[in-house]
């Protein structure tokens, strides 16, 4: 469900820009005052492995659509809201400046979709109600599918509001949203199986990280974990990512339903120009390949092209490595600033 800068207008793109940069800005000051130092490593895996999930898209059956999870609600249920949107916010910039998954204009929108929703409403206003007291197996799996369809729909609508509010007349309201809403409770239903998948493996090896179970004064060890999610991390981008579908997502199949494209023409002026520009310098892998310098069939310089595995394999490592370096970074730095402060 990300988004291209050509569905937005500049006025929407930077409005949402605004109000992600303030969110980023709350999110940072109250992870200050509850920040343990022995959480950012975790925090820097998970949005690895988060990073490398979602390059996997899965096929919907008799649609010729796909889809991949979002992350936010297995984010927001180990970590909190407040590093859970950080980590998010930190993932989908990443995608979108060194690898064009999404449009830069349309970063804030995408953050927002993807991070405001699941981590500041649907979590403590649906899952942790749901689980605080009954944090059972079973629990868990109702709270994550009702949590992730939710925040999923809301995602999603807020998507078609994004168009609309940018006059985007190619796609209208009503055909927009019925095509975006019921794809994309499937997309949540499966994610909401792979987030209770999670969440209940963690509930079994660290109970201690969540809310509403039974740890009995247990230390906070996260060694171990933090070793599986970083060898999750490398197994989904290095070698699953290479069995994604290659069908439309969600978002680019109902814009071809209405449009006959999977994407409306960008616009070569103004804003809308300059973050593309941008964009195109600092994509070291647009798409998730390596830029082809020496025409179609070569690599530069008359060098064959590496395999498209290795280039999504490469892709998936590499990006799972940067963001793991920019959360921990970010991590650090804000405890940083509590001690100087403190």
């Amino acid at each position: 469900m990300h988004m291209a800068d050509a569905l937005l207008s500049p006025a929407v793109g930077v409005s949402f820009w605004a109000g992600t940069f303030a969110a980023i800005t709350y999110a940072s000051k109250k992870l200050k005052d509850t920040i343990d130092d022995r959480m950012i490593p975790l925090m820097g895996v998970l949005g690895a492995f988060i990073f490398a999930a979602q390059m996997i898209n899965f096929t919907i059956p008799g649609t010729g659509s796909s889809g991949h999870i979002g992350g936010g609600m297995i984010l927001a249920v180990i970590l909190g809201p407040f590093a859970s949107f950080l980590v998010m916010a930190s993932v989908l910039t990443v995608q979108g400046l060194f690898f064009a998954d999404g449009g830069l204009l349309a970063l804030g929108c995408n953050i927002w979709n993807l991070g405001i929703y699941p981590c500041f409403i649907v979590y403590p206003l649906l899952y942790r109600p749901l689980v605080r007291r009954d944090a059972s197996p079973r629990r868990i799996v109702i709270a994550s599918i009702l949590s992730v369809v939710v925040a999923l729909q809301m995602g999603a609508f807020s998507v078609v509001l994004e168009t609309v509010l940018s006059g985007k007349s190619e796609l209208p309201f009503g055909a927009f949203v019925l095509l975006m809403q019921p794809i994309h409770l499937v997309i949540g239903i499966v994610e909401g199986l792979i987030t209770a998948g999670v969440v209940n493996y963690v509930r079994s090896a660290r109970p201690e990280l969540l809310e509403g179970v039974s740890t009995s004064g247990k230390p906070l060890r996260l060694g171990k974990i933090i070793i599986i999610f970083a060898a999750l991390a490398l197994i989904t981008g290095g070698w699953i990512s290479w069995y994604a579908s290659t069908h439309p997502d969600g978002l680019e199949w109902a814009v071809q339903r209405i449009t006959g494209k999977p994407s409306l023409p960008a616009k070569e002026e103004g804003v809308a120009k300059a973050f593309k520009d941008v964009q195109e310098k600092t994509a070291v892998m647009p798409e998730y390949g390596f830029k082809q310098t020496g025409g179609e069939a070569t690599g530069g310089a008359g060098t064959p092209a590496l395999p498209k595995e290795a280039e999504t394999s490469a892709a998936g490592i590499i990006g799972a490595a940067v963001v793991l370096g920019a959360v921990v970074l970010l991590g650090f730095g804000i405890t940083m600033i509590r001690k100087r402060r403190g």
